[in-house]
């Protein structure tokens, strides 16, 4: 799918304003550009950025409500989906505080080059979310962070206070879910991603851990 097609796939999915759309690629030039140097995407993708990222973190701005105020990306790495989501929520008038949270020195660098030129109130945050800590928002998202069993540990742990958590999922999504619970009792939704039948959201709400007998 050429870019062109990418783009009338997105205008297809989600209708924007011309504001947001001139936004959304200006950050793709960011993003392009920079890959140069950083490792911010896999060079297979970058032909198909408005498919692989643009449009697969745009959806997730349908899980988030009105009442929803902070939202914390972590290991964000480009920005995806952190830096799409707080222009979906300024497109869609949803007062929302983006945080973005990032271990790379130099990705930081490069996402808050981004933000400015971008203009968003969104917060970069030079940090490895494995230190420790609890960190607190309505909404936490992960994509391509770390397995799924690994998040749920992170979870458990009370390392983040949150209403939901949504994680990306790839093609073995399903097995990593159903494998998990056999360990933990998960509240959640999963919904087919619109960019790939093979992809799915999954967004959890509550989370305890199995007692072994």
């Amino acid at each position: 799918m050429n870019r062109s097609s990418q783009i009338d796939e997105f205008r297809r999915l989600f209708q924007v304003s011309r504001e947001t759309f001139e936004s959304l690629v200006k950050y793709e030039e960011l993003v392009i550009d920079g890959n140069k140097k950083l490792n911010l995407i896999g060079n297979s993708t970058v032909n198909l950025i408005w498919n692989r990222h643009i449009a697969d973190s745009f959806q997730v701005i349908d899980l988030i409500h009105k009442n929803d105020k902070i939202l914390i990306d972590i290991g964000t790495g480009a920005g995806f989906p952190g830096i799409v989501l707080a222009l979906a929520a300024k497109e869609r008038k949803i007062t929302l505080k983006v945080d973005l949270v990032e271990k790379s020195p130099k990705k930081v660098k490069f996402l808050e080059n981004a933000v400015d030129k971008l203009n968003l109130n969104v917060k970069v945050i030079c940090k490895n979310i494995l230190d420790g800590g609890i960190i607190v928002a309505d909404v936490f998202v992960a994509r391509a962070f770390k397995p799924l069993e690994e998040i749920l540990k992170l979870i458990h742990n009370k390392t983040f206070n949150y209403k939901k958590f949504i994680i990306f999922q790839g093609k073995s999504g399903n097995v990593e879910l159903l494998q998990a619970a056999k360990s933990w009792d998960i509240e959640y939704k999963q919904r087919v991603s619109v960019t790939s039948n093979d992809s799915k959201i999954l967004e959890i709400k509550n989370l305890t851990k199995k007692k072994i007998v």
